[in-house]
């Protein structure tokens, strides 16, 4: 690997020994490692190279085991509509491989300051009640990665069908003999859930079954399904595929965060395309609470760029 220098693009032309034109066909279709700096493409040495290699075909078998370049990382947040967005594209690109670490929010963006994954996954609701993310990526990676919206999805309780204990509002929770399960710590619901109780003016060690943790929304959607819950914080989604009962809280928006160093890798690039597909938005209609009308944009720098 060569020295973490920038090339113009007559100096990347000179080095791949093409066209200028070429070079902005490469990126476009070819995912070529890109940035741009005060409207001048700039492109990092080091993953042209590592782009090179990638695309590199007949490569000699080693003994050194398998080849991972194709392998694509997400870690974060649990979700069922992203679940299964993986899984369509494991069959859309047989080459690569997305495998997911379910980590909570928090977890996601810690791995991604570890280089342990390609894109982290959160939707941690700021003090402000508006914005999501930024400022917890900003306290723990020193600087804001490229931010790209999933989608939106509503947030709220899960209650068994026909809610039996007439749960109609935050503060019910503490009724005597309501019983709820949870999220683990630095999962975005689980801060959600801590903030609403708050605001009900309700203590968290009065709730019974608020340290009794799961780490899947599903999972607690089928302890409401099978009796051993009647209450917990978790996405509209698995209520509609579990038959439930939902109180809404609120819609949130759920991110992509992608180092600026890895946002033009092929196999990113290929994810994030995925999300203007058909088939992805062909699923989204066979579940419930989710929302579109950000997905795929990219929020951040444009927004902060916008805001200035």
């Amino acid at each position: 690997m060569g020295d973490k220098v920038l090339l113009s693009t007559r100096e990347l032309a000179k080095f791949l020994n093409i066209n200028e034109k070429m070079v902005y066909s490469l990126i476009s279709e070819k995912g070529l490692p890109a940035t741009k700096v005060t409207g001048k493409w700039l492109f990092p040495k080091h993953l042209v190279e590592q782009w090179l290699e990638s695309g590199t075909i007949n490569v000699p078998k080693s003994a050194s085991g398998p080849s991972f370049q194709g392998l694509l990382v997400l870690s974060g947040s649990n979700d069922i509509l992203l679940e299964r967005t993986i899984s369509i594209f494991n069959r859309f690109y047989p080459d690569h491989l997305a495998v997911f670490g379910n980590t909570g929010s928090m977890g996601g963006i810690k791995a991604l300051r570890s280089d342990m994954c390609h894109i982290a996954v959160s939707h941690l609701l700021q003090e402000n009640q508006e914005e999501y993310n930024f400022d917890f990526a900003r306290q723990e990676l020193g600087e804001l990665p490229a931010i790209v919206n999933f989608c939106r999805r509503e947030q709220g309780l899960v209650l068994a069908k026909g809610n039996p204990r007439d749960i109609k509002k935050m503060a019910d929770l503490g009724k005597k003999g309501v019983r709820i399960v949870n999220r683990p710590q630095g999962t975005g619901t689980r801060l959600l859930l801590d903030r609403e109780i708050e605001m009900a003016g309700l203590k968290q060690e009065n709730i019974q079954g608020y340290d009794r943790e799961l780490e899947r929304h599903l999972d607690v959607g089928l302890e409401i399904l099978a009796g051993r819950a009647d209450a917990a914080p978790c996405i509209r989604a698995v209520a509609g595929l579990l038959g439930l009962d939902f109180l809404p809280l609120r819609w949130e928006r759920f991110d992509l965060l992608v180092p600026k160093q890895r946002f033009f890798e092929r196999k990113v690039q290929l994810f994030l395309g995925l999300l203007h597909e058909k088939i992805f938005l062909d699923l989204v209609e066979t579940l419930e609470g989710y929302d579109l009308s950000l997905c795929g944009r990219v929020v951040f720098p444009q927004q902060m760029q916008q805001k200035k």
